[in-house]
């Protein structure tokens, strides 16, 4: 057995006020139990939650541990200017040209924290790829799902795309997938070299076979809430899972990210299937896709729309010039670790 980091615990004068400080700084909100006056207050983050409480004694030296902040869609100058704004003051500039190095901010009651450069504005300094997340099979899932709200199809059991399967059976199968790759993930170490042994099996004859099927009496808002809740799954696995973390993959022992990028890939083609069976539209971002593109097919083309390329990596598309794809794989184990020749 292990421990784990619950809070974060900031002692402070205020702390409702330096809480409300900290909540727009991260983006999230006060426990909804939390009031002006109250000698606790707790700030929720996708991590360990930030807890402060008020305390007589002042601040009085530097603090031998502080925060470590990346903004997720904002530049480093972009944080820093917003950061000042919500009265944060610069304590100091460790800001190198190619990404690396910091800002030290204090907070409203003179708390130490740095901001560094995000993840999409290191790779574009540094000419690296930017990572396939968590987040990722969030965003991947919750546009499939809302696209498949958009259908008036009252009958969902009619052919998905070009696949022997109709679109019930579809969103059964990629909910399937996102529960395979979450489980593969949660396997015991010694046991990585295999699937987990679930019973996969189908409902009839030339179906897909699946260890999750949704309830036929809940419809298709009970099939999306069973699409939705694999996808949670797979995106807690993902978050959760240690760096050094390999499982079992057919097309390669893969770690936490390829496992995101594989299922984002399931849901972002599948979803593709699903919609010209409903005769709807569906165009995921651009970005999304060139993210997995890079993780799980490196040498696709580059000079392309990204998401046609990704139907073309999957034999759903045409490409100018370019046979036709009819047999295709991902490559499942990370890139770093696979000699390229």
């Amino acid at each position: 057995m292990t421990s784990h980091v619950h809070h974060v615990t900031v002692d402070c004068a205020d702390a409702y006020k330096l809480a409300t400080f900290w909540a727009e700084v991260l983006g999230s909100s006060l426990a909804d139990d939390d009031f002006p006056g109250d000698p606790e207050a707790l700030v929720r983050t996708s991590g360990a939650a930030l807890l402060f409480v008020t305390v007589t004694d002042p601040k009085s030296v530097k603090n031998r541990i502080h925060l470590d902040v990346q903004p997720d869609d904002r530049t480093r100058d972009e944080e820093v200017e917003r950061l000042l704004a919500l009265g944060a003051t610069l304590v100091g500039d460790h800001r190198r040209p190619n990404g690396r190095g910091w800002v030290t901010l204090a907070d409203p009651e003179g708390n130490e924290f740095c901001v560094e450069c995000g993840a999409r504005e290191r790779a574009r300094l540094t000419g690296t790829r930017l990572p396939v997340t968590a987040d990722d099979v969030t965003s991947a899932v919750g546009l499939a799902v809302a696209a498949f709200k958009e259908s008036p199809a009252d009958d969902w059991h009619i052919p998905a795309g070009t696949l022997t399967w109709d679109c019930w059976e579809t969103v059964e199968h990629l909910s399937d997938d996102l529960f395979a790759y979450a489980v593969q993930l949660g396997a015991p170490a010694s046991s990585r070299d295999t699937d987990v042994p679930f019973h996969w099996a189908p409902r009839r004859d030339g179906g897909p076979c699946n260890a999750v099927f949704a309830d036929p009496a809940a419809g298709t808002s009970g099939l999306l809430r069973t699409l939705e809740a694999n996808g949670a799954l797979l995106t807690a696995m993902v978050r959760t899972a240690a760096p050094d973390v390999r499982s079992h993959h057919v097309f390669g022992a893969s770690d936490a990210e390829g496992f995101a990028a594989m299922g984002v890939v399931e849901t972002l083609v599948h979803a593709h299937d699903v919609a010209e069976g409903l005769g709807i539209g569906w165009t995921p971002p651009a970005d999304l896709c060139d993210r997995v593109l890079a993780r799980l097919f490196p040498d696709a083309p580059a000079d392309e729309d990204r998401w046609t390329v990704l139907l073309w990596s999957t034999g759903r598309a045409d490409l100018p010039g370019r046979e036709r794809v009819t047999s295709w794989k991902w490559h499942g184990a990370p890139l770093e670790e696979t000699p390229r020749p």
